[in-house]
């Protein structure tokens, strides 16, 4: 897609750090990395967020999120990683893409990024899991 930086990266036609480069997908280095060797999964096709993901596509673009989580552990030595992903909010670049960010014990990164809460007692978590079951029953992806 046209102005998209993702796509330019797939193309070549935007310099990265790349570190694979498959048909399921490109990885390179994020530029600006939580810690050093995080690392960013894009399809190659240009789609916004996971829901655009055809079904048949999951396998190899997660099964290439996979190996570059073991990638990430055993190239950098790390004690584990993080994997995430937005869609929509807080996502800087509108091309789907994963975060494979290294870990190690202590360093200073807590659980998730933005403050937790609570239900406020049982009945309400029940509300929500029935308004998002409802949904999953409802509606299909991909």
């Amino acid at each position: 897609m046209s102005g998209c930086v993702f796509c330019g990266i797939v193309a070549g036609e935007v310099p990265a750090f790349t570190v694979a480069d498959e048909p399921d997908g490109v990885a390179f280095l994020d530029t600006r990395p939580v810690f050093k060797g995080h690392v960013l999964v894009v399809p190659r096709v240009h789609l916004v967020t996971l829901t655009d993901l055809p079904a048949e596509a999951l396998a190899g673009y997660f099964g290439l999120v996979q190996r570059l989580a073991l990638a990430v552990e055993t190239g950098l030595g790390a004690g584990g990683t993080f994997v995430a992903m937005n869609n929509k909010v807080s996502q800087s670049v509108p091309h789907l893409h994963a975060h494979v960010v290294p870990r190690a014990k202590g360093d200073g990164l807590r659980g998730f990024f933005w403050p937790r809460t609570r239900y406020t007692d049982d009945p309400e978590a029940r509300e929500y899991a029935g308004r998002i079951a409802a949904a999953v029953t409802g509606h299909r992806v991909g």
